[in-house]
């Protein structure tokens, strides 16, 4: 054991480890997982919304969710994490919990909105007010600096809530879910050990190896299973955790690596959900209807109409979220306002130019 934990010392075999048995874990939970919900019963039958054409199981969050806690815990035991950091891990897996039980019951007999918006807020407020993790600064951003406590704690579980039910939102073909978790936990996985933070690079790359896991039988054509709002709350849940405890190291003085603009980044890794959500909701709204209403609106939907497959559609918005973080990163050395102005204007005309009528945004003599 001691030689266990000084070779887990090292952060990048840590990272790796770490992924690598969460994975193996995660492919020997699903293949019992998805017989038990098909003798069950317990699947996703199609309707004029879904972009399936055959039942299917759901409730591919439990495999993550087991597979993400298991591992988190053997590992947080070996290495010895501090007090502080034990006590964020308790928290991150109690509102993890509570988003696990919500999204099965919501699979199973559907939760009303206002119940389920009543447990995301629970989940995020225990994080941020037992583990600390919130959002304490705009780094200047429209020239707001540290926020004070009371706006920092409200403005944090609303980032949280919100995330959830973005990523909520994209879970909508096979792969592109799981695709934009992986890059953004891959992107503050590699952030966490550049600053040698042991829990936030075990966060990150277990849920990547359950990620992966998950992604094996998503994308399989024999042994399929949805993510379902047990996998996608929960994922989104912890992809705005690490989001918020990248802006928290980021801003330290102390931290070996930082980037400017901290939250401007964060936007980028985040685009693809932020951007479909708030664009589905603008669309909503101006054809008079609920922004919470369903339809077949999303970006994703735009594309499977073009002719492209699940598997293409997945690749492509991935594709185009690495971009938008490398434009982030390459542009990072302007001043705050400004650089916000770029992104605000690159992200919808980058994810929106596949279904674009290129020829209307060119001069005449291209029509």
């Amino acid at each position: 054991m001691i030689y266990l934990k000084s070779l887990l010392s090292n952060l990048y075999i840590l990272a790796f480890l770490s992924g690598l048995i969460t994975f193996f874990i995660a492919n020997r939970i699903y293949p019992p997982l998805i017989w038990t919900l098909r003798h069950k019963e317990l699947m996703d039958e199609p309707d004029h919304r879904s972009t399936h054409g055959e039942i299917t199981p759901t409730m591919g969050g439990v495999g993550i969710h087991i597979s993400f806690t298991f591992t988190l815990i053997i590992f947080a035991s070996i290495i010895g994490l501090q007090s502080e950091d034990l006590i964020r891990i308790l928290a991150l897996m109690g509102a993890t919990m509570i988003l696990l039980f919500l999204g099965v019951k919501d699979d199973l007999v559907a939760v009303t909105p206002k119940k389920k918006i009543m447990g995301q807020v629970v989940a995020a407020a225990i994080v941020v007010l037992l583990a600390d993790i919130r959002l304490f600064s705009f780094e200047g951003l429209m020239g707001i600096g540290v926020l004070p406590y009371s706006v920092s704690v409200l403005f944090s579980i609303f980032v949280l809530v919100a995330m959830i039910n973005a990523f909520n939102l994209i879970d909508g073909v096979d792969g592109l879910a799981g695709g934009i978790a992986l890059v953004v936990s891959a992107t503050f996985g590699i952030f966490f050990l550049l600053n040698n933070n042991p829990l936030f690079v075990l966060v990150s790359f277990v849920l990547i190896g359950a990620i992966i896991g998950f992604l094996r039988y998503n994308l399989s054509e024999k042994n399929k299973i949805f993510m379902g709002d047990t996998g996608s709350m929960v994922v989104g849940f912890l992809l705005s955790f690490q989001a918020l405890a990248f802006l928290e190291l980021n801003a330290l003085e102390t931290s070996p690596f930082s980037v400017s603009n901290g939250p401007i980044m964060v936007l980028a890794v985040l685009s693809y959900p932020i951007m479909d959500t708030l664009r589905v909701f603008v669309l909503r709204i101006r054809d008079g209807r609920s922004p919470f209403s369903a339809d077949r609106n999303h970006i994703h939907h735009r594309l499977l109409r073009l002719g492209m497959k699940h598997k293409q559609v997945a690749l492509l918005l991935v594709f185009v979220n690495v971009f938008l973080i490398e434009f982030a990163f390459l542009t990072n050395d302007f001043l705050i306002d400004t650089q916000f102005l770029m992104v605000l204007g690159t992200v919808p005309f980058v994810f929106t130019l596949p279904f674009t009528n290129v020829r209307k945004l060119l001069p005449k003599m291209f029509a």
